[in-house]
């Protein structure tokens, strides 16, 4: 199950705020177009300018003030970690580890001089196994390299989240969603093209001939189509309840009798004692089983051959990752290549994530700023159980326990109490780039299986404090802000209250509010998933969310394509109790220090700080976008587009249109009856 995540983010403080102050600082209004009217397009109204100012450069698919902090980041890690290798770091330490890695990920010489050497031996043994040894075949690859077919793991019991469970989940789609590989339209047919081309020429990167390129294709093409067959849409992915379907070893016997459950789990993980297993998907489960036991040793050769090849392919040498940049312009119409520093610093990130975090706390994140943020979450805690008390639609028994959830949210900011310990992981400068990644790949492996029979240790982040990024985590009842979000531009400690309320306290109010989203409404105070609502007020719920579903649908992104509501609803209910709650907080604040909002000394660069609220969070979405990554993102992306998280939301909102006097035959205007009002 993939956690929720929100992409943005910034910091404030509500002591640490200045008094209300006569002049923007985050907003530009050189970017305000004056020819568009608010009741017109309030997103275009605002952005319109940022838009022109910052044009797409070949690097990008899409850019927005998301990415300018992303910039900052990456490059003060990058500066970090070039400065633990100008130590001479003793061999074995974490910054030899760290430093050894992104000086293998920058050797272009030698990944080029290397060029497939590094898998050949691994390609010579899937192509030397023998039929009795399939089965064999089968078990290294789950182990080691990839999961065909369907994957398995220990995550936490969704029914006890203190526990962990064996999850079996479908899987083995190289291009991950079954419309790629099912719909014959232009989109999807360019789309599947491309993914054959990428096969063929990885696969003579590798060695093959272009006659068996060709025949790796056809058999890739045909077991991947099959399981589309059978996969879930992304609307059934959404359904959490529905992937909870355990079975005792004997019942997973009975289901899937083709596959040796006796053997998978011990030599794929190293785990024994298996007593029940959660089946997420049943049916596309079973399609993978059956492929796997009904497929010719030389499809099921040529099918692991490239998923070998496909999850190496980026640590190798350029003939390999230009391959995959050509399938990545067809997807999102980016038109050159991450620069090597950026692709070497993000695997060495993926690898030591943590030890590079420690050294960008200690340089970038003072503790001051996570005291700030805790203040600030408890008054948007506060704020939202007002919401709690005032809706119609739930009964008190629910809201009841819905204070309890609320109540108990566990806020983790800036950076881990415990720091992982890398002690035992190897880095060998003698081994090639692909190898050491492999390596402390599997030690990544062997760690999270180790967790097997221990309680859950609900300490641990699923992000690095360098991560420009939030999430909630339903199973853990917690919301997480890490380091790098909490800093310049997004916030500006010499700006007013209402820009930094409309910035990160929406973002606060957003991830709060995801632990009542379609998902997480489903867990309770403990993070188990317990049904606490009662009957009539999951209906109204469920009524509620539908018309949310209905207006984002609506929303023709590009001409002929329409935003998926039902794919998309988790972050439109949180993006909309985001922008309630932080309302609501920032009123608050402005009553305790005695400011009438309405005053004309409240007044900021002529503006009223209601309407700065609401312009600042349309400047947080500014973003241009190419039309290839719109319908990647419309297809595969659990967010809205900026447009519809700023103009499809803000037209449910009273506030929004007394803000701005928008009123009925105004484009923006929608009438109170079709408005929709969850949290």
């Amino acid at each position: 199950m993939k956690l929720t995540k929100f992409a943005f983010a910034m910091a404030i403080t509500l002591t640490g705020c200045t008094s209300q102050s006569e002049h923007l600082k985050s907003l530009n209004p050189d970017y305000f177009d004056k020819n568009t009217p608010v009741g017109e397009d309030f997103y275009m109204h605002v952005n319109r300018g940022w838009l022109e100012a910052h044009p797409l450069t070949d690097e990008f698919a899409r850019y927005g003030n998301f990415n300018i902090l992303a910039d900052t980041a990456e490059v003060r890690v990058r500066d970090l970690v070039l400065g633990l290798g100008a130590t001479n770091p003793e061999k074995g330490s974490v910054a030899q580890k760290v430093s050894t890695i992104y000086e293998l990920g920058m050797d272009s010489v030698r990944l080029n001089a290397e060029g497939a050497t590094p898998i050949l031996a691994d390609l010579k043994r899937i192509e030397e196994t023998g039929h009795d040894q399939m089965e064999d075949l089968f078990m290294w690859m789950q182990a080691n390299y990839a999961s065909p077919f369907f994957g398995a793991g220990p995550m936490e019991d969704l029914m006890n989240s203190n526990a962990y469970a064996m999850y079996v989940s479908s899987g083995g789609m190289g291009l991950g969603d079954r419309d790629y590989y099912l719909l014959d339209d232009e989109r999807n047919t360019q789309v599947r093209e491309a993914y054959k081309t990428l096969i063929a020429t990885q696969m003579q990167n590798a060695g093959y001939s272009a006659d068996d390129a060709r025949r790796i294709v056809d058999n890739v093409m045909k077991i991947e189509t099959a399981l589309a067959e059978k996969a879930w849409t992304r609307e059934q992915s959404r359904n959490i309840p529905a992937q909870y379907n355990p079975r005792t070893m004997e019942e997973l016997k009975q289901m899937y009798p083709t596959m040796n459950w006796e053997r998978f789990f011990p030599e794929t993980m190293g785990i024994d004692s298996v007593g029940q297993v959660i089946v997420t998907e049943i049916e596309p489960v079973g399609r993978g089983v059956e492929l796997l036991a009904s497929c010719s040793d030389r499809e099921l050769k040529d099918y692991y051959l490239w998923k070998y090849v496909s999850q190496a392919s980026s640590a190798l040498s350029d003939d390999f990752t230009n391959a995959n940049f050509e399938f990545s312009k067809v997807m999102s119409g980016v038109k050159e290549m991450r620069p090597r520093w950026k692709r070497a610093l993000g695997t060495t990130e993926g690898l030591l994530g943590e030890a590079i975090g420690e050294l960008y706390v200690e340089k970038y994140f003072p503790e001051s700023s996570k005291q700030y943020m805790v203040e600030l979450v408890e008054n948007l805690r506060t704020a939202l159980g007002q919401h709690i008390d005032q809706l119609t639609w739930m009964s008190d028994s629910t809201k009841a326990n819905a204070h309890k959830k609320l109540d108990t949210f566990t806020v983790k900011i800036g950076y881990p109490d415990k720091w992982k310990d890398y002690s035992s992981m190897t880095i060998d400068p003698a081994l090639s780039y692909y190898e050491n990644i492999h390596n402390a790949s599997m030690w990544h492996q062997r760690e999270q299986l180790a967790k097997w029979g221990k309680p859950v240790d609900k300490t641990e982040w699923s992000m690095t404090p360098q991560t420009v990024n939030a999430y909630y985590n339903p199973m853990a009842n917690e919301i997480v802000f890490p380091a790098a979000i909490l800093q310049a531009p997004f916030f500006d400690p010499e700006a007013s209250d209402a820009e930094n309320y409309g910035g990160i306290g929406v973002v606060i109010g957003h991830e709060m509010t995801h632990g009542f989203d379609d998902q997480g409404r489903n867990f309770d105070a403990e993070g188990n998933m317990t049904n606490w609502w009662t009957e009539a007020d999951a209906e109204a719920f469920e009524q509620l969310a539908q018309g949310l579903v209905e207006q984002y649908s609506a929303y023709e992104v590009m001409p002929g394509l329409f935003g998926n509501g039902q794919y998309t609803l988790g972050e439109n209910i949180a993006d909309q109790g985001g922008l309630r709650v932080a309302m609501t907080a920032f009123l608050a604040a402005q009553d305790k220090k005695g400011v009438d909002i309405n005053s004309d000394k409240a007044l900021i660069d002529g503006l009223a700080p209601m309407q700065v609220f609401y312009m600042n969070y349309a400047n947080l979405w500014a973003q241009n976008t190419r039309p290839e990554e719109v319908k990647r993102l419309t297809v595969g992306d659990v967010h809205s587009l900026g447009e519809a998280r700023v103009n499809v939301a803000l037209r449910n909102l009273a506030p929004f249109f007394e803000a701005f006097g928008i009123k009925e035959g105004d484009k923006m205007y929608r009438p109170e009856a079709e408005r929709v009002i969850i949290w």
